[in-house]
């Protein structure tokens, strides 16, 4: 592992700048937004711009990976992302933030195909969990310090549109440098979604639920601190406090998810999950306002993890990876919606609204997972659970999935 890791450095390095870039620019825009008026709805249509570019990316990007190669094609796509970075910072309308979070879903989506597809033919299957934990801590470590970032004095309203494109620059001197040779790469083959429903339909969709719920958050969660009258480095706050949460609490979770059926781990985090929006729509605060964030954060990220190693347990080995595409494709369609009724349920029923929206998709969630209970068994033998995340959503979506054919 350590010879991999050695070699996989550069990478790293360039994913942490990513994240960081990547987790300031879709809070400061939700931020900055509504300081120019733009309405919540309006701020959630230009939110949704991102995984909507993201489904085109990921379709898209694979085979432009194909045709020119890793490095090529990293290197045309941060490019891409720095400019959109710079054009925030240059106009003030809706219409071109719109066209921008377009062009950076359909660009951050194809920069971590690359990273990841890079990293898996690095992993050996003894070290592939360790070295993409690494990566977890540096997506979630990154996204986190990014949204962090967007408490620092602005005094300009521009500096922070350019530290983000930045650091999207410098993240190609890495990458650009490295004398590793990049890996090999042909496009991934994908199941259908008929298939995958009948194969596992609480998969698919507790991922289109799941991606719409961690959208909504990072989209709305801003705009309910704004609503309850904090400022935009308190709001953003909001957002590190539930990232750290659900990343430390993947492993617990899916440690707990491989001794029983997934299914209930799904259905009772979920059921926890509503009581905690609930708590939220009261309008606790000071500590409270945090824990509260923190609990629900806990059993809410790690299910679409659950999701996945639930659909591993019943694929074939050779089903696994054009599964991971169908299930990325369902999670931006629930991301896509999650951003926009996110902001939405917060311009028609205000801040406690949004949190009584958050629990509806929490109860339909616990509601899918116990009825699968009762409709069929759970799988004889599983395999481990690894975490994903799909802060897809706001970083809208960083997905790892992990080869699991040495398992079976």
């Amino acid at each position: 592992m350590v010879r991999a890791l050695q070699e996989s450095w550069t990478l790293f390095l360039g994913l942490l700048l990513l994240m960081i870039s990547n987790g300031l620019l879709v809070t400061l825009l939700t931020l900055r937004g509504a300081e120019l008026g733009f309405s919540q709805t309006t701020i959630g249509i230009m939110q949704a711009c991102y995984p909507l570019g993201a489904l085109f990316g990921c379709v898209v990007v694979p085979r432009l990976i194909e045709q020119v190669g890793h490095i090529r094609t990293f290197g045309a796509l941060a490019s891409l992302c720095s400019t959109a970075a710079l054009i925030h910072m240059l106009t003030q309308d809706p219409f071109s933030w719109s066209a921008m979070r377009f062009l950076a879903g359909f660009c951050f989506t194809g920069l971590y195909v690359i990273a990841e597809s890079w990293l898996n033919a690095r992993a050996q299957n003894q070290n592939r969990a360790a070295i993409l934990s690494i990566y977890f801590i540096v997506q979630t470590g990154g996204s986190a310090s990014g949204v962090a970032m967007v408490g620092l004095p602005d005094p300009s309203g521009g500096l922070l549109f350019a530290i983000t494109s930045i650091l999207v620059s410098i993240c190609l001197v890495p990458m650009l440098i490295t004398r590793v040779k990049a890996p090999e790469y042909s496009a991934p083959d994908r199941l259908s979604i008929r298939t995958l429903i009948g194969i596992s339909p609480m998969a698919v969709s507790g991922a289109v639920l799941n991606g719409m719920a961690q959208v909504a958050l990072f989209v709305g969660l801003p705009l309910y601190g704004l609503a309850r009258g904090m400022s935009d480095g308190q709001a953003a706050s909001l957002l590190v406090i539930v990232t750290l949460s659900g990343a430390i609490c993947q492993f617990p979770i899916g440690w707990l998810s491989d001794r029983m059926d997934r299914r209930l781990v799904v259905a009772g985090a979920s059921l926890i999950g509503a009581g905690f929006f609930a708590l939220l729509a009261v309008g606790p605060t000071g500590i409270w306002l945090y824990a509260a964030l923190a609990g629900m954060a806990a059993v809410t990220f790690p299910i679409y993890s659950l999701c996945v190693a639930h659909a591993n347990d019943r694929l074939q080995p050779n089903q696994i990876v054009p599964a991971s595409g169908t299930l990325v494709m369902a999670l931006n369609v629930g991301s896509l919606t999650g951003a926009l009724l996110g902001p939405a349920a917060i311009r028609m029923f205000g801040a406690s609204g949004f949190m009584i929206f958050m629990a509806g998709i929490a109860l339909t969630t616990f509601g899918i997972a116990w009825l699968r209970t009762n409709r069929s068994a759970a799988p004889l033998e599983t395999g481990p659970t690894t975490a994903i995340a799909a802060v897809g959503a706001q970083g809208i979506g960083e997905l790892t999935q992990p080869d699991h054919s040495a398992d079976r």
